[in-house]
């Protein structure tokens, strides 16, 4: 079976949305890398949009079932970082911007 690649697993995460602004945590630029190794153990490397978010335990559930269910995928570790803090204005993807109506 295949390891999928680290764009494969990002393209897995797309779907997976902050319940609060309803927009996903890839466009929101909360996903700051993804690492996978031949064994298929995949590490996400990941944010919040602020350290008291009231959903933030869901959101690190939902990337770690995102990219568990993956074929290929044997073990996942979701790592929540606060370095560099979150910017929407630098990080989020033209999609969300026009979203949240930054610019």
């Amino acid at each position: 079976m295949a390891v999928p690649t680290k764009d494969q697993i990002v393209e897995a995460l797309k779907p997976v949305q902050d319940p609060e602004i309803r927009i996903g945590v890839v466009d929101l630029g909360l996903i700051y890398d993804v690492v996978v190794n031949e064994q298929g153990e995949a590490t996400v490397k990941m944010t919040l949009t602020t350290p008291a978010c009231p959903y933030g335990e869901m959101l690190v559930t939902d990337v770690h079932r995102a990219v568990e269910n993956l074929d290929g995928i044997s073990k996942v570790e979701v790592v929540l970082v606060w370095d560099p803090p979150w910017d929407p204005q630098e990080m989020c993807s033209d999609l969300a911007k026009d979203q949240l109506g930054i610019w």
